[in-house]
């Protein structure tokens, strides 16, 4: 299973994510409504402004603190570097 930080020491699995965007977007402020109003949102932004928002393949929706393209980075750089490590078996 991999783990991904989405800062201030919050993980997910990297395996169950189906997408990273940024919050400004009128659609995505709806699926974030919705996803409070049937309990589904975890906020992980310890307080501050939400920065990207992550859909999880359970429908669980996640506001993050840390850029979309830093948790992207950490994902590609995980998936990456075990990547290199099944080549070495």
């Amino acid at each position: 299973m991999k783990l991904i930080n989405i800062g201030f020491g919050n993980i997910v699995s990297a395996n169950r994510l189906v997408a990273i965007v940024s919050p400004e977007a009128a659609p995505i402020k709806r699926i974030i409504q919705g996803a409070r109003d049937k309990g589904m949102l975890i906020d992980a932004t310890s307080g501050r402004r939400t920065r990207a928002v992550i859909i999880m393949d359970s429908e669980h929706i996640i506001l993050s603190a840390v850029q979309p393209e830093t948790v992207a980075g950490r994902l590609e750089k995980d998936l990456t570097l075990s990547g290199d490590e099944e080549d070495d078996e």
